[in-house]
């Protein structure tokens, strides 16, 4: 699963984050690609709580189908369960088809122990990443997660993305083989 995490200063609301699904592109190999946008200053906890709702939206989207073309928009706030929706194209009939969702805040709160407990040096160092002080002005602070999520929300951090966050640490340097 690909998520591209971004911060922003602010919110609307008073939400710790923000969890939409973009359309891929037919170039990417994938039919969505889940947007994670963390407001204020962000700790571990609060990212695996909005990795964990881009997780569960997708399993919970239509319970017993997949829909992988589907599109969620869901707001996470501290100490509540997320809420949105998702909204797909019906194949037979053509109609939009809408669906509230609400994630329970046990589940969200047991999906991320699990991707702390695998994933937590990984989401420290993008943490990191994000909050470094020397971004170019006017950029937008944004980085791509990939780890793998089965359906025992077993995560594991993918191999291009610790090349990433090491090359991030200084740890790989220009001549270094990988």
């Amino acid at each position: 699963m690909d998520v591209l995490v971004q911060l922003e200063d602010v919110s609307e609301s008073s939400a710790l984050a923000r969890v939409d699904s973009v359309q891929g592109t037919r170039y990417s190999g994938s039919a969505s690609r889940d947007v994670v946008t963390l407001f204020g200053v962000p700790s571990p906890e609060s990212l695996a709580l909005a990795l964990a709702a881009a997780v569960e939206s997708r399993r919970s989207v239509v319970p017993g189908s997949a829909h992988p073309d589907a599109e969620r928009q869901l707001g996470v706030w501290a100490g509540r369960s997320a809420v949105g929706n998702s909204a797909w194209r019906d194949q037979s009939t053509g109609q939009l088809v809408t669906n509230n969702l609400e994630i329970p805040l046990a589940v969200l709160l047991e999906t991320s122990g699990t991707i702390l407990r695998d994933c937590g040096q990984a989401i420290g160092r993008l943490l990191a990443g994000l909050l470094m002080p020397d971004w170019p002005e006017g950029t937008s602070r944004a980085i791509t997660f990939s780890f793998a999520a089965s359906n025992a929300a077993v995560l594991v951090p993918t191999e291009a993305m610790m090349a990433g966050l090491r090359e991030a640490d200084g740890f790989t340097f220009d001549g270094e083989d990988d």
